[in-house]
């Protein structure tokens, strides 16, 4: 193979990963991780813990880690990811073309800034127009924006709403190719039944009982208050839930739910689970809610899919158009709106076996959002 694809992405990341190795095994590619030494950089913001990932993310393709000399190196802001020596390494790799992952960082700006031109930029970015700004970045970001993508040849969107976003900020229709957010549907979707069964033992939640599950980070994006007092409010005697993870409201929902005598022994917490263990928790559950006030995205909602779940998200999740048909695997609900979560979690737990049927073809619905599906957009569209 003497054509290269060189890929800017911040640091390894588990639903990336096993792209980039699919890509290895038919192109030549070149990761450069900008965020720097990986050994370094696993303290994740939103867990407030290191983070140790318990599948390889560096397996089966070519990378480097580029120096990286921000004083406050991370993700979390624009100046956090400075590589002055990127784009001469990446001209030393002499790619026939690149693709950058997301913009918002100094050193991916400029490397956009500076292949537009020389060779085709692609790019890669799930943002969407769900998220609020004040006055004065409404009137500022669309020109912004307008002038950042008119570095991108060509990008490449996850869902409608992401596409509707580029759109708006100057991309055409000849410029945009779907390649979809994926997660690894097979691994997911391993029959686990045994510790299911265990879980939902040790948990004391019978076959014919309702849980429900929240998985990320306890933050106020995320809003897991909002499912919290759902339940709470509704206190059903058969229904138990189940938050996943860590995070900064985590101190307050464990409080919250302690205060509810009559509730909190259906209320449960488990610490940040890494991914070998997630399968089994996902197919532990009956629902899967996430009730963010802001997600570009939403993987979790492909993971719990692939687990055979049904689904209930907040309208300002970017999966929910894609992903979530009304009354056929799941529901969408007003972001913020506690009567009408209320009412759409009632709604839900009064009938099990719906909700099994909701899962299948949750099932169904995901099995083309895969990482191979995704890849070979990606190799017939870059064609290097």
């Amino acid at each position: 193979m003497n054509k290269k694809l060189a890929i800017v992405s911040t640091h390894p990341i588990q639903y990336y990963a096993p792209v980039f190795k699919l890509l290895a095994q038919e192109i030549e590619i070149k990761i450069f991780y900008t965020q720097g030494d990986y050994s370094l950089n696993k303290f994740d913001l939103g867990f407030k813990q290191k983070i140790e990932w318990d599948l390889p993310l560096l397996d089966g393709y070519d990378y480097t880690f580029v120096e990286n000399n921000a004083k406050d190196r991370g993700t979390h802001h624009f100046n956090g990811i400075n590589n002055p020596t990127l784009i001469t390494q990446i001209k030393d790799y002499q790619p026939q073309a690149v693709l950058v992952y997301g913009w918002a960082w100094k050193s991916h700006l400029k490397a956009i800034r500076y292949f537009k031109g020389r060779i085709p930029v692609y790019f890669r970015g799930d943002s969407t127009l769900f998220s609020k700004t004040s006055k004065w970045k409404t009137l500022f970001k669309p020109l912004f924006l307008k002038w950042v993508y008119s570095h991108v040849d060509l990008a490449f969107y996850v869902g409608k709403a992401n596409k509707a976003y580029f759109k708006k900020y100057g991309l055409n229709e000849k410029q945009l190719v779907f390649a979809p957010h994926a997660i690894d549907n097979e691994r997911f979707s391993e029959n686990r039944a045994v510790e299911v069964s265990a879980l939902r033992e040790k948990l004391g939640i019978g076959n014919e009982e309702v849980l429900l599950l929240f998985s990320g980070k306890f933050d106020m994006i995320k809003n897991p208050d909002i499912l919290l007092d759902a339940f709470l409010k509704l206190d059903l005697k058969n229904v138990y839930l189940l938050f996943v993870g860590n995070g900064a409201l985590e101190e307050k929902l464990k409080a919250t739910s302690e205060k509810q005598k009559t509730n909190n022994n259906r209320i449960y917490f488990m610490d940040f689970q890494n991914q070998t263990q997630m399968p089994s928790i996902y197919q532990a559950c009956d629902l899967f809610c996430l009730p963010s006030r802001s997600e570009t995205w939403g993987l979790a909602v492909n993971e719990a899919m692939a687990c055979g779940k049904a689904i209930l998200v907040s309208d300002q999740v970017g999966c929910a158009i894609d992903l979530v048909k009304p009354q056929v695997n799941g529901d969408i609900f007003k972001s913020e709106d506690l009567e009408d979560l209320k009412n759409k979690l009632l709604s839900f737990v009064a009938n099990k076996s719906r909700l099994v049927t909701f899962g299948e073809t949750s099932k169904t619905i995901i099995k083309d959002w895969s990482f191979e599906r995704q890849v070979m957009i990606l190799l017939q569209t870059i064609n290097v």
